[in-house]
């Protein structure tokens, strides 16, 4: 039996990011974002409040919730700002999950233990120059020399690239296969910031999520130990997409954060502005457009609960989470649009959110599968050209 009533354990880390989001983050994140600034404070607060290895199990350093957990504190965190919701997706989702499935235990006690306490950050390399959603495009190779793999290549378009301490690298470590555009022949690596010829650099021209860091890292022959090889040669193709279907559930979650956002800061001006002597709220094309905004809501917040129950029950997700990735980041953005269109002229200002909404939702449109991509996936699902299977690539059921 499904039910999608929170627990009290969940209340209360709802209740209390939210809290702690309104108290210690969106006092400052209206300058934050003007400044282009990130604030490298929010990760020791966030570690204190156990979110940065909130679904891995104590036993590795985490808070030992479950993924609705994990999903509920990356709607709080988006309803203030995106900055703070990237920060979970790319350290606790792409990165901690992934090595908490596919790391060696070796690997778990010396990246994943400090990592869920909050005493390393992390994040994902994938995305390339030239290759996003086509991922056999990466020119990322990794090449075998003893004990250890040289990496050379570049990532772009990486959350965390220039404050990160860990990178989930994904490079060709068998040459013939990447010129057969075989994915079989990438692997996925762990590498170090202090690794020599590691350099990476923070991406200045952005267009939203100002306040959050965004760059490049590249790699010129930088030595990796073998030890750092996750999972086998060639399994990188299957930890990356892995690692999208833990990525995506928290931008979905976090997509349906800013969508209440929108709901919020909309019913408020509409309460508040007056034309033709009444409230805009009693005007009918608003309330539409509220209305719109509280259906879109309730219905991406179904659809990632569903992807968190099957997560919590060990169970394939990939469709579940697609779905609600793509469903809830194009709802926000005509959540963001209409509310920017509701606030009128003062929508187009700095001086209200919403217009850091409208900027901020438009990315999460794009990365982790373009919204053509997943048209393209729930198309193919229905249709029957695509099947998924039990595999390895599951999450370990949640344990209480």
């Amino acid at each position: 039996m499904i039910s999608f009533d929170l627990s009290d354990e969940q209340r209360l880390l709802e209740q209390s990011v939210r809290e702690w989001a309104a108290r210690e983050v969106a006092p400052t994140i209206h300058d934050l974002d003007r400044e282009h600034r990130f604030d490298k404070n929010v990760f020791p607060q966030m570690a204190a409040l156990g979110l940065l290895g909130i679904s891995v199990p104590q036993e590795y350093g985490g808070a030992g919730m479950d993924y609705i957990s994990l999903g509920i504190a990356s709607e709080e965190l988006e309803y203030v700002d995106t900055s703070l919701r990237v920060i979970l997706s790319v350290h606790a989702g792409l990165n901690c999950l992934s090595l908490l499935t596919w790391g060696s235990e070796d690997q778990k006690q010396r990246y994943l233990v400090p990592q869920a306490q909050g005493k390393k950050i992390a994040t994902y390399g994938l995305t390339e120059p030239g290759a996003g959603s086509d991922v056999r495009g990466i020119q990322t190779v990794a090449v075998k020399k003893g004990d250890r793999y040289v990496l050379t290549g570049e990532k772009m378009w990486i959350s965390l690239a220039d404050v990160a301490d860990n990178f989930l690298v994904f490079a060709w470590t068998d040459l013939e296969k990447k010129k057969q555009r075989d994915t079989a022949g990438i692997s996925a690596f762990i590498v170090e910031r202090t690794f020599k010829g590691f350099t990476s650099a923070t991406l200045k021209e952005k267009w939203g999520i100002l306040a959050g860091n965004t760059g490049s890292f590249k790699m010129d022959e930088v030595e990796v130990p073998e030890d750092n090889l996750v999972g086998k040669p060639g399994e990188g193709f299957k930890i990356a997409m892995f690692a999208l279907d833990q990525g995506r559930y928290t931008v979905a979650a976090g997509a349906t954060g800013l969508i209440r956002a929108c709901r919020d800061a909309s019913v408020k001006y509409a309460k508040e502005r007056k034309t033709f002597g009444v409230e805009i709220a009693q005007h009918q094309l608003v309330k539409e457009m509220i209305a719109q905004m509280e259906s879109d809501y309730q219905s991406a917040r179904l659809l990632w609960l569903r992807a968190g129950w099957l997560k919590n029950n060990g169970r394939r997700n990939t469709r579940e989470t697609g779905l609600a990735k793509w469903f809830a980041t194009v709802a926000s953005e005509r959540a963001a649009s209409d509310a920017v269109q509701i606030h009128g002229a003062n929508g187009y200002s700095d001086e209200y959110p919403v217009g850091r909404f409208y900027r901020n939702c438009k990315g999460a449109v794009i990365y982790e599968g373009t919204r053509e991509i997943h048209k393209l996936m729930q198309a193919d699902y229905v249709l029957g050209y695509r099947v998924d299977r039990p595999t390895r690539c599951e999450l370990p059921p949640y344990r209480s």
